[in-house]
């Protein structure tokens, strides 16, 4: 092949690649009526409200490769009514989702959905995995 289609062919590779990661999802700022936290205010909330159910959105085998310790695998795909309310009898008991960061929309998905069938303690953790392995925070697997 010649230099110059060469050259044109992975130029044109380089921008497709490039358009696919920048159209990439970015979670909402905000999801209206729950409370948004940081990684700190995670574990404030783990240490001051024993009822807290903590509930990572990614897929299992992202949560096998480590998670929150404490938290339960409910992929926001695979929620369902019923199935939160199995885990959540009261709809007055603390949630919180999280998923890989700001550019997950698992947990931001899930929040919307609990809160939707009226789950009224609402906590997202936006910053999600990514924050908290950044800080290096205790892993459980």
């Amino acid at each position: 092949m010649r230099p110059a289609i060469r050259f044109a062919c992975s130029f044109f590779l380089f921008l497709v690649s490039a358009g696919v990661l920048a159209d990439k999802p970015v979670a909402p700022d905000e999801v209206a009526g729950a409370t948004l936290v940081d990684a700190e205010q995670v574990i404030e909330l783990v240490q001051n409200q024993p009822d807290l159910l903590l509930l990572d959105s990614r897929r299992a085998e992202e949560f096998a490769k480590g998670h929150i310790e404490g938290a339960l695998n409910l992929m926001d795909l695979d929620m369902t009514e019923q199935g939160l309310a199995e885990l959540a009898q009261s709809k007055q008991r603390p949630l919180l989702f999280y998923c890989n960061g700001p550019r997950c929309l698992r947990s931001s998905n899930a929040a919307k959905l609990a809160l939707g069938w009226g789950y009224t303690k609402i906590y997202w953790f936006r910053g999600g995995w990514m924050a908290w392995t950044e800080k290096q925070y205790p892993v459980a697997y």
